[in-house]
């Protein structure tokens, strides 16, 4: 029984690391509930609630740096508030279409946002860049923490 649930555990954390890629998948929530199946199948001897705490609170950073990754990208570039209110809801947009909308949405949402205060489209063009590459950016710092979360666990588990 042991063999199976570490199995399904190794799989639910597999197909998470996918999803902080993917947007249909919810990546840190797999993630999560696999190494929680994992502590649980060890009894929680290695790997306890304190430990379980730390890598939760990780996976909910995650959710929060999708969110002020393109508002951080426009405000570098001197944007107005409403572009980045919009990179923020084109992000939130893009969610609903998959990864195109992910990779688009931000820049859309940061371009329309700008173009409501300045009609110039120039100005609107390099705040939907700067959102994009907030957008980047942030992927890169979940996928830094959804594998510190991975690493947390099998520090737990196989050195302490």
């Amino acid at each position: 029984m042991d063999v199976l649930l570490w199995t399904v555990a190794v799989v639910l954390v597999a197909v998470g690391l996918v999803g902080i890629v993917l947007p249909a998948l919810p990546g840190t929530v797999l993630i999560f509930a696999g190494l929680l199946l994992g502590a649980w199948t060890d009894g929680f001897t290695r790997v306890g609630w304190p430990t379980l705490l730390v890598i939760g609170l990780l996976g909910v950073a995650t959710h929060l740096v999708d969110f002020v990754a393109a508002s951080w990208g426009t405000s570098r570039v001197g944007a107005t508030p409403r572009a980045a209110i919009g990179a923020g809801l084109g992000t939130l947009a893009g969610l609903f279409f998959g990864l195109p909308g992910i990779i688009i949405g931000p820049f859309v949402g940061a371009v329309l946002g700008e173009l409501t205060v300045h009609r110039d489209y120039a100005r609107a063009g390099k705040v939907g860049v700067a959102a994009w590459v907030g957008f980047i950016a942030g992927t890169v710092v979940k996928v830094g923490l959804a594998f510190t979360m991975v690493a947390i666990f099998a520090a737990s588990m196989f050195l302490f």
